[in-house]
């Protein structure tokens, strides 16, 4: 029997992105960075890129749109700004924690639910859904079939989110729908494309302060804490490096190799802005 999973990592990567944000940026976005000419890629802008990001996003919303369903709502700092806006917002998140944020930052004045998109229920029909940074947790066929019913006649769908390409060779970058099977299920669907713009070039950079922070921050302070453990607790050391040795192999190859940057996001990442119509 396989194991169940109690503890989702995705789940717990988002956690620990919105502490780290939240403390040394003073940011409860979860997204990527929207990287204008005149801004300097730098960690210490990446909170303004984020700001660009959800300006870029929201003016995507067509007129005489009233109902929304924020999917994947992340901190519920989109979602504050959509209530802010004057739209009715309703917020799906399967973390706990990151649904505890929502709550506090839309102070209770969107319906949140508790669940993943595919299995939430007491959903009624909206004039949008929209999926910054979400999209590529769905299921592409429980999109295709679910999102149609969800919306009102003429409704759209937004999602700001990136896709894997058919680059040669081994990606270093994880996540993503393959973009052929995306363009597939797109054509056999009830949507047309009403709006669709390739921004990967502006986000692209949010790896390179990605990559600065794993390898100034975060790997020296890992070695030093194994370092701390092999003095303090040898065998202790011993056990855990070795028993422990392909995860810790895995995890240094991903995050402390350099190949987590934004020429390689470019290489083997599409991100699109794209606003999908109900035909």
């Amino acid at each position: 029997m396989a194991k169940v999973k109690r503890v989702d990592s995705k789940e717990v990567g988002l956690d620990v992105g919105l502490i780290i944000f939240k403390f040394f940026l003073q940011s409860e976005n979860l997204h990527y960075g929207w990287w204008t000419p005149d801004l300097e890629v730098h960690v210490g802008n990446l909170k303004k890129a984020q700001e660009q990001y959800t300006e870029q996003l929201l003016a995507q919303i067509p007129a005489g749109v009233k109902t929304i369903l924020d999917v994947g709502a992340g901190s519920g700092i989109v979602a504050k700004k959509l209530l802010e806006l004057g739209y009715e917002v309703e917020c799906v998140s399967p973390s706990k924690r990151l649904s505890a944020r929502i709550k506090e930052n839309t102070a209770g004045k969107a319906v949140l639910h508790e669940s993943t998109f595919e299995k939430a229920t007491n959903l009624k029909k909206y004039d949008m859904l929209l999926f910054c940074e979400s999209y590529q947790y769905i299921p592409l066929h429980e999109f295709f079939e679910r999102a149609p019913k969800l919306l009102n006649p003429g409704g759209t769908v937004l999602f700001c989110d990136f896709f894997q390409t058919e680059a040669q060779g081994h990606s270093p970058l994880g996540g993503g729908h393959k973009y052929t099977e995306y363009e597939a299920g797109l054509a056999k669907s009830a949507f047309k494309v009403d709006y669709d713009q390739d921004i990967t070039a502006f986000t692209a950079p949010t790896m390179t302060c990605v990559n600065d922070l794993s390898l100034t921050v975060i790997k020296p302070i890992y070695v030093m804490l194994l370092d701390l453990l092999q003095d303090r607790y040898p065998y202790v050391h011993k056990f855990i490096t070795w028993q422990f040795r392909k995860k810790l192999e895995k995890m240094e190859k991903k995050h402390f190799s350099g190949q987590r940057n934004a020429e390689n996001f470019v290489k083997y990442k599409l991100y699109k802005l794209t606003r999908l119509k109900l035909a």
